[in-house]
């Protein structure tokens, strides 16, 4: 059993407990009703059983097959499993080699107020009456999500993709969808700023996305979207571009790779790494060498 850094409890079982190549990998969040599961089966065989919570899920290898709501369904890799709570199912593998998924549970209030975030408070909760949607829209929103989750992302990235995902799943596939409301552009602007000064001015704290609503005056959503539509990215990758720039500085000034990453608020040195290539296309390590030369 571990802690993440976002607080959550994860929790791995081995192969002691399961057949030879089956593995789960369990997270928990202390503070809210949200779980999620990472796992790969071979010969395990749920019974019928249901959740209290919504379920979101993306088979990601192999493929499993399921009776639920008096009929059979098979999802295979790409596809995206959502439950209603209450549902019943069961689930066994449909392919030789199993199967391999990533499955959330959201509780009814985490999905209520999300929507009401991203309605104004207008949307009612959602039905969902297909048990498998091939969408790669879906798919990629819940593959973003669930890492968030379990390898403890900032609080902020994870209320970003949370929101996504649900918003995302309930436009493309409820049969009630949740009406969003549109803001004009000078309204736009003006919390696209605030927002904006907010994260210049505590780039280096932990901050909630109601933080950044409270701060611009708007719901959390409609901030998502104003500073999306202005910077061209998430507030979360907002901060962490101030968090690389700082980094960057600290390297100039010929600080080592190690210093730069704690000074920028990186988890560790290879995550730095990781994000300075990725945004400015060389090492921090070439970097220092060409600032010192």
């Amino acid at each position: 059993m571990a802690t993440g850094e976002g607080g959550g409890t994860v929790v791995g079982t081995g192969a002691g407990q399961r057949a030879a190549g089956e593995w789960t990998r369990y997270w928990r969040d202390p503070e809210r009703p949200v779980e999620a599961l990472h796992a790969h089966f071979e010969r395990h065989v749920f019974a019928p059983h249901s959740h209290d919570a919504y379920s979101f899920a993306v088979t990601e290898a192999g493929a499993q097959t399921f009776s639920c709501r008096g009929a059979g369904h098979t999802s295979a890799a790409g596809m995206v499993m959502v439950f209603n709570p209450e549902d019943p199912h069961d689930g066994r593998s449909a392919a030789d080699l199993g199967f391999t998924y990533r499955i959330m549970y959201l509780g009814p209030g985490v999905v209520r107020e999300i929507l009401d975030d991203v309605t104004g408070g207008r949307a009612a909760l959602p039905l969902f009456d297909r048990p498998v949607v091939d969408d790669p829209v879906l798919a990629r929103a819940v593959r973003r999500l669930h890492p968030a989750l379990v390898g403890g992302a900032d609080a902020l990235v994870r209320d970003e993709r949370l929101t996504q995902a649900v918003a995302a799943m309930v436009r493309r596939t409820a049969t009630r969808p949740a009406r969003v409301g549109e803001s004009g552009d000078g309204t736009r602007r003006v919390v696209a700023r605030r927002v904006r000064d907010l994260l210049r001015e505590a780039w280096d704290q932990e901050l909630t996305a109601q933080d950044l609503a409270d701060a611009a005056g708007c719901s959390r959503f409609a901030l998502y979207r104003a500073f999306r539509t202005e910077y061209g990215m998430a507030p979360s990758d907002y901060q962490r571009l101030l968090r690389l720039r700082r980094g960057r500085a600290e390297l100039a000034a010929g600080a080592t790779a190690a210093r730069a990453a704690a000074v920028g608020g990186f988890a560790d040195q290879a995550h730095f790494h990781r994000w300075f290539v990725r945004s400015f296309g060389v090492t921090p390590g070439a970097y220092r060498a060409a600032a010192a030369a």
